[in-house]
């Protein structure tokens, strides 16, 4: 299976950030599913994890799981161009950055705003979301 990425559908940061690595995904490997549908409530679960409780952009690659920084760490690496200069950040200790990525998580649908619904992906990504 294609590396997946769960994310918030309502988020407009989110929403933002998936737009981004859409672009810069070249080789259109990465798939995507918002945390409120079924394919991902269905994939947290078979990974022991609560959706409901889920707060985090999460990164899914060959049965491995992981959030926060360490999962838009991993999703850089599929990306081109100046993506790979992202690599510096794991000489930052994880706890740090997820603590950083929990103060904007925690605060983004102030800062960035809130759609009532997911909205649906443009049509010619329809193929790398999973609904």
């Amino acid at each position: 299976m294609d590396p997946l990425i769960l994310y918030d559908g309502v988020c407009r940061l989110c929403g933002w950030s998936v737009n981004i690595i859409l672009k810069a995904d070249r080789r259109g490997r990465l798939k995507f599913a918002a945390l409120q549908s079924d394919p991902a409530r269905s994939l947290l679960e078979a990974h022991g994890l609560k959706p409901d409780t889920m707060t985090s952009m999460i990164f899914v690659e060959g049965g491995r799981v992981s959030m926060k920084s360490t999962a838009l760490l991993r999703i850089a690496r599929h990306l081109g161009g100046a993506w790979h200069l992202c690599r510096i950040g794991w000489l930052v200790p994880r706890v740090v950055r997820d603590v950083l990525y929990d103060v904007i998580a925690r605060n983004r649908y102030s800062w960035f705003g809130k759609n009532d619904t997911c909205p649906p992906p443009d049509p010619k990504y329809n193929d790398r979301f999973l609904l």
